[in-house]
């Protein structure tokens, strides 16, 4: 996060109010930084938890923020935003471009094709600060156990709702200003309102979408901007407050052991950055308001030792560099999380980089002092930090734009997929021709469908606003609708084509890891509340068949089940006379196939998997299907994987996009032996 203990004052750092112990450093809040960044590291490499440190750095920029700009308010002085924001990019971004550029090279070098395209995007969200807007849209679970699947720039979420903030606090100080020029009010009771309206309104706010989509909640400035908010509302209310000192020693170490068990007590998972994160806020706040003591016994006589201001100094750049290391390393040691060991030499190695950052980037640039007639040059050197990284990145982009129009071009032959697990099977394509689709273009691999429903289709449950479709439902000859997960959608390609062929309407509507089952006591009541919905929807629809998954396979086992509570869902549709199709589910693997075929480019072979080992050896549905009149069997194993292997490409063609969903590329090849199959079981 951000520090500059040693940055100019224009920079609103390391001051506050009025008070006895007024001083334009506090190392205590050096040290509480220092505090907060080595619990965001250990909890990172070693926990896996979230730790509450995050939530601190928000508080501590915006508490100095505050007491600089508020200063400036009272003494009359002018607030020169321009000067601000400029010294701002000037300290921030050397720094950040030196991450981005070397996590761009590691990535070239050490990171599969397929997370190529992720990478791209988040690098212009950091250089940009919307990282936090970029992962609220491409819903990252924060949470994930598996750090090694996360992108190495995901912590650049906070340093972008951070760098909003410092755009916007200080237009909030201008408007303040013109309110105490108009009213002639005094600044700081101005203030006080104004940032207790903001920490209100915004808390409020965070409270309810923690309830409603904590995932996206987690990355949401506006429901971040209380925690800013509470700490200007402790700088502004700091010479008010007289706090004796022996209570304040209690106050101060309480606020530490407070901070220090959060991560350790909370479950944060389903809970930040709603109330709970009150917690940990309020724990700084605390040491905050503690201030100098003047006491032996005081907690500011620890967080001013030695240790931890020199931590506090590299503070930002350990913040830039810890995640990116860990994640890397993870990716090179093919592991999901670190152990005690490598764990250790991460963060020593991260520390050692955040040292080297601070001397030869962040120290060269802060002592770097121009007069104000020459501040322009400051944006010169920002309009260059973001080239440093936009020229090569938009170069890598092309580059890989161009091979991705370039297999494009290529033909059915090149790239025969399902076809050549046919019998007698020869491939006529070209030798040199490339496999389909690019692993930097499996994020775009989801079913291929003509877009969301019309209003004649879209379901009146806003539950039901995932509808989507492929053909024109006012000519239609015949309707199939497809529920369950994403499993039963990733189908739709192969439907959708057959729909576009014979002039049917195919209809999907899917919950994510939410099976077309009716079993109160074995899924989430979200779920439960999803499938009630889509089932009334079914019936209203009423449409020709009924397509979903009838199996469930497990992570690399070849146990297969009929999910609890899946007749008992189908059994309404069956009793209206609408024909349900129940397909055999995918395999699952444990380790991501798509990333394997990456890495094995040139023997993809060696990603093989034996069927035997993702797979039961026959259909648990074909008995299910024996015996309820009404539901039919559609097993496609056979298109997907050979007689006895799994493997991640097929006729130059790679199958799956990840570990378990099938690449919609894949699935185009196996329409036609798709539609003759549907056509026979539903005897259409």
């Amino acid at each position: 996060m951000v520090t500059a203990s040693q940055s100019p004052p224009s920079v609103a750092l390391g001051e506050q109010p009025a008070r006895p112990d007024e001083r334009r450093f506090r190392p205590e809040v050096q040290g509480l930084r220092a505090l907060a960044v080595g619990m965001v590291v250990v909890y990172h490499v070693w926990l896996g938890r979230v730790s509450g440190g995050v939530d601190v750095f928000l508080l501590v920029s915006a508490f100095l923020l505050t007491v600089t700009f508020t200063r400036r308010l009272e003494a009359a002085q002018p607030l020169d935003l321009a000067a601000y924001w400029l010294g701002l990019l000037k300290r921030l971004l050397p720094a950040a471009v030196v991450v981005l550029l070397s996590v761009l090279a590691a990535t070239a070098v050490l990171v599969p094709g397929s997370r190529w395209r992720s990478v791209f995007d988040q690098t212009w969200a950091s250089l940009t600060y919307r990282q936090n807007w970029q992962l609220a849209a491409d819903a990252v679970d924060y949470y994930a156990l598996d750090s090694s699947a996360a992108s190495p720039l995901q912590h650049f979420w906070s340093l972008s709702i951070q760098g909003q903030v410092f755009l916007l606090w200080p237009v909030v100080f201008a408007s303040a200003a013109v309110l105490v020029a108009v009213t002639r009010l005094r600044p700081r009771p101005v203030l006080l309102v104004l940032f207790g309206a903001v920490f209100a309104l915004s808390l409020a706010f965070s409270v309810w979408q923690t309830g409603a989509d904590q995932a996206a909640a987690y990355f949401d400035t506006r429901a971040r901007l209380w925690e800013f908010a509470l700490g200007s509302l402790v700088a502004l209310a700091l010479p008010y407050l007289v706090v004796p000192a022996r209570v304040r020693v209690v106050l101060g170490w309480a606020g530490v052991v407070m901070m220090l068990a959060c991560g350790v007590l909370l479950q944060v998972q389903q809970q930040f950055p709603g109330y709970i994160a009150l917690w940990p806020t309020l724990a700084a706040a605390a040491v905050l308001v503690a201030g100098r003591t003047d006491s032996p016994a005081g907690v500011d006589r620890w967080l001013s030792s030695a240790p931890l201001l020199r931590l506090g100094n590299v503070s930002y750049a350990l913040y830039l560099w810890h995640w990116p290391v860990l994640v890397l390393w993870l990716v090179v040691a093919d592991k999901p999380r670190a152990g005690m060991l490598d764990g250790g030499i991460v963060i020593a190695a991260s520390l050692v980089l955040a040292v080297l950052t601070m001397r030869f980037v962040e120290e060269p640039m802060r002592a770097w002092q121009w007069p104000t007639v020459q501040r322009r040059r400051t944006g010169l050197v920002a309009a260059l930090a973001l080239a440093l990284v936009a020229v090569p990145l938009s170069g890598w982009e092309y580059r890989v734009q161009a091979q991705e129009a370039a297999v494009q071009q290529q033909t059915d032959d090149d790239n025969p997929g399902a076809a050549a697990l046919a019998p007698g099977f020869r491939f006529r394509g070209a030798e040199d021709a490339l496999v389909k689709p690019l692993a930097s273009s499996l994020g775009a691999e989801w079913a291929e469908v003509d877009g969301p429903c019309p209003d004649a289709l879209m379901p009146a449950d806003p539950r039901l606003s995932s509808c989507v479709r492929t053909g024109d439902e006012s000519t239609a000859e015949r309707t199939i609708l497809v529920l369950g997960d994403s499993h039963s959608q990733m189908w739709m390609t192969a439907l959708g084509a057959m729909a576009t062929k014979n002039n049917w309407l195919a209809v999907s509507v899917h919950r994510p890891s939410c099976r077309f089952v009716d079993a109160p006591s074995t899924v989430d009541p979200e779920c439960r509340a999803f499938n009630d919905a889509v089932r009334d929807y079914a019936l209203e629809l009423a449409p020709d068949a009924v397509l979903t998954v009838g199996t469930r396979t497990d992570w690399s086992s070849p146990a297969e089940e009929v999910p609890a509570g899946f007749e008992k869902g189908i059994a309404p549709l069956l009793a209206a006379g609408i024909p349900v199709v129940g397909l055999r589910d995918t395999p699952r693997f444990e380790d991501d196939m798509a990333e394997c075929t990456a890495l094995n480019a040139t023997d993809p072979s060696a990603c093989d998997v034996p069927l035997a080992e993702v797979l039961a050896p026959s259909s648990p549905l074909a008995a299910v299907a024996d015996r309820v009149p009404g539901l039919e069997h559609l097993d496609l194993t056979d298109l997907v994987c050979a007689s006895a292997t799994c493997s991640g490409v097929v006729g130059n063609v790679r199958v799956f996009m990840d570990r378990d969903h099938l690449s919609k590329t894949y699935v185009s090849t196996t329409a036609p032996a798709f539609e003759q199959r549907l056509r026979a079981v539903l005897g259409w």
